[in-house]
């Protein structure tokens, strides 16, 4: 297992490399970026002050040429007319003034070291901006996560023990029916529903702790984060559960079906003892070994809506502003982070596959 864990370990780093590298390919063409934002800005500033002083703006006081030149800043939309000395220093700022392929390979140097530098437009660093939005992505995560396997896997198992009763079909239209319905959707009826939308006001719209929940009492602080916390994670799970729902019923039917499920009850076994003493643990490997890869879904991925229409400032929202605003160092920090842990928990996945039921094993079949 040890030669599988290494060898699983050392294919990361290509892995990694082929993410990163597609990724900054990618970014190469794409349009705009953070030059172009600046110069957008200065730009703006310029029109703003011309129809104030009727023609006069000069950019602020900086970075405009005397005579009209900016030819070889042509590459920048929104260079016309600035000095190419200012262009220059802002390529110097954001380190656009080396080579690409330099630039990528000093980008995986401080990345191999976690040192993802600071962001362009927030004057601060990556991780401390990353730190910040942690709190509110792990608890949307987490809590999705919980509430959905809670959820989904007694109702599997109760959906596979009555397979094709009334019970059965009326759940899974429930199920079908909660999945099919955007979690966005659910949450904007939930708000006109609940948080002074058009009917009642019970729980507030915003954030995840109320003003000055840091001097709250204990058990005050508990009370006051369930509450702000309930509307998402109902507005997440609502059709989280229905996949593994389907699974859990899947599993336990294929494993209700065979052999030695009827061998335990010609022995005189109640069903209760078949169900959780024989089959709950082989039923449940694939549902259990999920539970990782599960988490991390729910903890990068489907919250960007739900942390926008609850202001809750997360790493969903973090990433979205990063890629809109053209700020790299947050957009390519998020997306080696997000990756080496996917990969770290497919591995994870795995091991756990064999911890469950030790007849699985990946080495002898790698080998």
């Amino acid at each position: 297992m040890a030669a599988y864990i290494l060898r699983r370990l050392l294919l990361m780093i290509p892995t990694i490399l082929g993410i990163m590298l597609i990724s900054f390919v990618i970014v190469q063409f794409a349009p705009g970026g953070p030059v172009e934002r600046v110069l957008a800005q200065l730009q703006g500033q310029n029109t703003a002050m011309s129809r104030i002083t009727g023609g006069g703006g000069d950019l602020a006081g900086r970075g405009t040429t005397q005579g009209g030149g900016g030819e070889s800043n042509s590459r920048y939309r929104g260079a016309q007319g600035l000095d190419p000395a200012f262009i220059k220093r802002l390529e110097q700022q954001f380190g656009f003034d080396k080579p690409a392929p330099e630039r990528f390979l000093k980008m995986l140097w401080d990345y191999a070291r976690f040192d993802f530098g600071k962001s362009y437009f927030r004057d601060v660093s990556v991780l401390q901006l990353i730190r910040e939005k942690l709190p509110v992505s792990i608890s949307l995560g987490l809590w999705m996560t919980l509430i959905s396997y809670a959820i989904s896997i007694p109702l599997g198992i109760r959906k596979a023990v009555r397979d094709g009763s009334p019970f059965d079909v009326w759940t899974s239209g429930v199920v079908i029916v909660g999945y099919a319905i955007p979690g966005f959707l659910f949450a904007i009826l939930l708000i006109v529903l609940f948080a002074g939308g058009s009917f009642w006001q019970i729980f507030p719209l915003r954030g995840l702790t109320s003003e000055g929940w840091s001097h709250f009492p204990l058990w005050q602080k508990v009370t006051d984060y369930l509450w702000h916390i309930t509307l998402p994670i109902i507005a997440m799970a609502i059709g989280a559960f229905a996949t593994s729902t389907l699974l859990t019923k899947n599993s336990f039917l294929d494993e209700i079906r065979k052999q030695y499920v009827l061998t335990a009850r010609m022995k005189g076994l109640s069903e209760r003892q078949v169900l959780y003493g024989h089959v709950f643990r082989n039923a449940m490997l694939i549902v259990v070994a999920g539970f990782p890869g599960a988490f991390i879904s729910a903890f990068f991925a489907g919250s960007l809506l739900i942390e926008t229409i609850f202001s809750l400032d997360g790493l969903g929202l973090l990433s979205f502003e990063s890629i809109v605003n053209r700020d790299y160092p947050v957009v390519f920090a998020n997306l080696y982070i997000f990756s080496l842990l996917g990969l770290v928990v497919n591995l994870i996945s795995d091991l756990t596959y064999s911890w469950i039921d030790p007849r699985i094993d990946f080495e002898a079949r790698a080998a």
